[in-house]
């Protein structure tokens, strides 16, 4: 008995399930009637691999289509009856998602040989990214990481310290203030803080205090009372003061002009704002967590920041590692920026290439975390094979190989000598020769048209 679970979906009449079970005898399945009852049982128990059974013409398929993509790292083998195979909507979700197929009535021999393949692949892989979960599924136990824990994602030394300074700093009252370069999730740091703090349950307020016009601060941050200014038709609370309870994020301290920052000053050591136009203070009950990514110590001595604001502000201080000081967790990164954007990815991708992976790792990365994502994503709607190539990110120019040219180059012409030598040993036969290079005829048909190599003769195939 394989004892590898193998989740066996039926679609429509649920009888194909008996039949499936008496033609797999040999096999651990594990039956689903209907989507949602197979979104259940992979959260209980994730499978490798997972078979369709349609027992008429499928319908349902935009449902389909989601669920599949949710569940984008299984192997799936499909079983219909031929006729749907004339459904141009059925032959796209088959070349898009599915490993195998095969029709109605079922040869065991043959299905038990192509699900034994396909938990070959699946083992090579490893498990189900993300842990018991299905990624990205709305139902899932895990699902996606929350967007704080995509920028603490990681086991380097730099993160390891980062995530063990919030847990002390998230308890306490006093001002926080996060140094970092651009792009390396700053924000994200202060989520993390105000998420890990007793004011979780409070708003978190994000102020962008480098896009704010200057002139719309001062009541944009402490808000205005109504006549106070000519459109000053009733009052308004600022972000401050709906900022009580929780946590004031002002992102870009530095870029705030210095009339504000005596106001801001006065705030952070009284606790008190005083809306425009208004003739008394209110209290208000805000933590601040402010971030910059100059040094503000070099703006005090440049006259450009308030001596007496930044120490008020840098009483726990954290500082985010820049991309490059983690190279060990840009994988674990970009995987899990995969999976976070899996509904955008090309159909039949499945992850990254080995290649791909050693490029992110010895990328410098200056855009950071951010670049990081914008690769990932981008990489993710243009890939035309299964796997992210170090070309789809970006990162392949200027690489060589061995004998000094171009790393592209380098590897089509190893390509192109692997395709002709293997049609050499097979005497022409494309069968033979597609078996050898452990890729199917089709793909050796189209890689042959990819090298200009013209198909052997008709009068030579099986």
């Amino acid at each position: 008995m394989n004892a590898t679970p193998i989740l066996c979906l039926a679609l429509g009449q649920h009888g194909v399930l008996d039949t499936a079970a008496a033609a797999l005898s040999g096999w651990t399945l594990c039956p689903a009637k209907g989507l949602a009852e197979a979104r259940r049982a992979l959260r209980m128990r994730p499978a490798p691999v997972g078979l369709l059974l349609f027992d008429d013409h499928p319908h349902g398929e935009d449902a389909l289509d989601a669920f599949l993509r949710e569940h984008w790292y299984m192997l799936w083998i499909a079983v219909f009856h031929p006729p749907a195979l004339l459904l141009p909507v059925w032959r796209r979700l088959v070349q898009e998602h599915c490993w195998d197929f095969h029709t109605w009535p079922l040869d065991a021999a043959r299905l038990s040989y192509a699900l034994g393949h396909a938990q070959g692949m699946a083992s090579l892989r490893g498990g189900p990214p993300g842990g018991a979960g299905a990624p990205g599924s709305p139902e899932g136990a895990e699902g996606p990481l929350s967007a704080p824990d995509a920028a603490l994602t990681g086991h380097s030394a730099a993160i390891v310290r980062l995530r063990n300074q919030i847990g002390k700093v998230a308890g306490a009252s006093a001002p926080v203030l996060i140094w970092g370069e651009s792009g390396s999730g700053k924000e994200l740091v202060a989520k993390a803080v105000h998420l890990c703090s007793p004011r979780a349950a409070g708003p978190f307020v994000p102020v962008n205090c480098g896009a704010m016009p200057a002139s719309l601060i001062q009541s944009e941050l402490f808000g205005y009372e109504r006549g106070a200014f000519t459109g000053a038709a009733r009052e308004k609370r600022g972000l401050i003061e709906s900022a009580e309870g929780g946590s004031l994020f002002l992102d870009e301290i530095g870029d705030l002009p210095m009339e504000l920052q005596a106001n801001l000053l006065r705030f952070l050591q009284e606790k008190t704002i005083c809306r425009v136009g208004a003739t008394r203070s209110m209290e208000v009950d805000v933590r601040v967590i402010a971030a910059s990514h100059v040094q503000l110590q070099q703006a005090v001595q440049r006259g450009a920041f308030r001596e007496d604001l930044y120490y008020r502000l840098n009483v726990l201080a954290l500082d985010v590692p820049p991309l490059r000081e983690r190279r060990d967790d840009v994988a674990a990164l970009a995987e899990h920026f995969f999976r976070l954007y899996a509904a955008e990815r090309a159909p039949r991708l499945r992850g990254f290439s080995a290649r791909a992976m050693q490029m992110l790792r010895e990328h410098d990365w200056p855009g950071n975390v951010r670049e990081l994502i914008n690769r990932v994503r981008r990489a993710m709607v243009m890939a035309e094979g299964r796997l992210i190539s170090a070309q789809d990110l970006g990162l392949a120019d200027g690489v060589t190989g061995p004998d000094g040219a171009p790393l592209g180059d380098a590897r089509s012409r190893a390509e192109r000598d692997a395709i002709d030598a293997s049609l050499l040993r097979a005497g022409s036969n494309m069968t033979v020769a597609a078996r050898a290079l452990g890729v199917s005829r089709m793909t050796l048909y189209r890689l042959l048209a990819k090298h200009g190599i013209p198909p052997p003769s008709r009068a030579s195939q099986p």
